[in-house]
């Protein structure tokens, strides 16, 4: 791309500055725009010449509600941000506070995570897709990938209790080990995925209407998505492999064998097809992943943030002080700062985390990469359809929690 990149700063719209131009309002009480995102289209016709996009009808104050609780109570909250694989947002934010106790997992635990987190971006990706292809009139796929979803959800909800906000992860480690027979429905799911998603690929990928609504739409360069700082799937559509997990390997995926797949003219196309590859790349991930958990413990024994056994907490008085102290003060994390990121369905996810020695955090600041991606998308809008709006919003995948401050 030649010439200079744009300046962020973009002045505001001034209606009637055009002549002819008409101002339409799309959010935030549009279906398609979650009810948290709001954009300002001015059109020519059917054309978009300009949008402006406005993400800040969320306002729960997740960042501020984290001070005023203890270290472990926050998990709960990061469930929210992106509730399409919540495991992702409470194994980024345990890894954190890790970070500062010093705190190295176990084997069982470390592998039992990453597994869990290639599951839940499988999970993220077919919410994705199957909105994506909704969005354009495509029901038969939405069924097929809902279906197959519903799977995940059902079986995720018989390790964690719940099937989206599902509070599992712990400082230190998990909530509880695999039930019995949870990996044989594992491998059934698997195979069900094979099933389900080629019928997905026989249906959309050589479909002319599909091609022709989202090949050279919503095109976004290399250097933009670099200079707006996209990451994930956005990002590697682009032809650009940046990937946390190779790049900074974390957890179990330095002992994994899995390629980081990445798309060409960075258009609708491409996002629709960098995440049904890497949907792939999940599940050899995952097959990996069932031959090497190890056995053993899934949380570490130290006192200062793993709650005792239930029985040792009734007949103990050391435990049942144990317990009492870590649930009404929390545990003491040490004074310090961390930023911990993990590549999250959606991109870099990142975790700023700030302690003074107390039982609650002094600052928690998140990056979550939906909010990123807003700040650049009317890059990805200006110049096409209006009709070619939703499908390209669809194909970022912005999720409102993450947009929350």
């Amino acid at each position: 791309m030649s010439g200079p990149l744009p300046s962020p700063v973009r002045p505001a719209f001034e209606v009637g500055s055009r002549e002819g131009a008409l101002i339409v309002n799309i959010g935030p009480s549009h279906p398609a725009t979650h009810g948290t995102v709001q954009i300002i289209a001015e059109l020519d016709g059917e054309k978009v010449v300009r949008a402006d996009v406005h993400c800040g009808y969320l306002h729960r104050g997740f960042e501020k509600e984290c001070e005023c609780h203890t270290w472990h109570n926050v998990i709960p909250y990061v469930d929210r941000l992106n509730y399409s694989s919540p495991l992702l947002n409470e194994f980024a934010y345990c890894d954190a506070v890790e970070t500062l106790l010093g705190i190295e997992i176990t084997p069982r635990c470390r592998h039992l995570r990453t597994l869990l987190a290639e599951y839940s971006r499988i999970a993220d990706h077919l919410t994705c897709v199957a909105a994506l292809l909704m969005e354009m009139g495509a029901m038969t796929a939405f069924l097929y990938l809902v279906t197959l979803r519903d799977f995940i959800y059902e079986h995720t909800a018989a390790l964690t209790g719940a099937r989206v906000t599902h509070t599992y992860g712990r400082i230190g480690g998990l909530a509880r080990d695999l039930p019995d027979g949870w990996l044989e429905r594992l491998e059934e799911i698997l195979e069900e995925y094979e099933v389900y998603v080629g019928r997905i690929h026989g249906l959309m990928d050589r479909n002319r209407i599909f091609i022709d609504r989202t090949r050279d739409v919503g095109v976004l360069s290399p250097e933009e998505a670099i200079h707006w700082g996209f990451t994930g799937p956005v990002l590697r559509s682009t032809g650009v492999a940046r990937d946390v997990r190779k790049d900074t390997p974390y957890l179990a995926y330095g002992e994994l064998d899995f390629e980081v797949p990445v798309g060409i003219k960075g258009d609708n196309y491409d996002r629709y097809y960098v995440r049904m590859r890497e949907m792939d790349e999940s599940v050899h991930m995952i097959r990996q992943l069932m031959e090497r958990l190890a056995p053993g413990p899934v949380n570490v024994d130290d006192r200062r943030c793993v709650l005792p056994e239930k029985p040792l907490v009734y007949s103990e008085i050391e435990s049942l002080i144990n317990h009492f102290k870590l649930i009404t003060e929390g545990p003491r994390v040490p004074a310090g700062e961390v930023y911990v990121a993990h590549e999250a369905a959606n991109g870099e996810l990142g975790f700023y985390v700030v302690s003074t020695g107390e039982g609650t955090p002094y600052r928690v600041h998140v990056r979550g990469p939906s909010f990123v991606h807003m700040g650049g998308l009317h890059r990805m809008l200006e110049g096409y359809q209006l009709a070619d709006l939703v499908p390209t919003f669809g194909s970022v995948n912005m999720v409102g929690g993450e947009c929350d401050r």
